[in-house]
């Protein structure tokens, strides 16, 4: 019996550390990298949204420094900013 795909309301009920737990178990999984991709593109961004300025001035060539952000992003103040990637990606993927 598969499991149920969980709606994003339900999704928006978990604490945001689960959230990328999962979004990112499920991309490992599938072998989604191309929302591991969007993810790291992403940081910047949510950097900027929670005022960290000078964070969102990273030059995206620099893998180096994404990956290390990546590594962080569920467990950080940018994680709550990043909930809206995590819940998209959870619901149309199952999660």
């Amino acid at each position: 019996m598969s499991e149920k795909t969980p709606d994003a309301a339900e999704l928006e009920l978990l604490p945001t550390a689960e959230l990328h737990d999962r979004a990112v178990a499920r991309a490992r999984e599938r072998r989604d990298l191309g929302f591991l991709w969007e993810l790291l593109r992403a940081i910047p961004a949510a950097a900027a949204a929670t005022g960290e300025v000078d964070r969102a001035e990273f030059d995206m060539l620099h893998v180096m420094s994404l990956l290390e952000e990546f590594r962080q992003a569920g467990d950080s103040d940018i994680a709550d900013a990043l909930r809206p990637v995590y819940v998209s990606y959870l619901t149309e993927h199952g999660g």
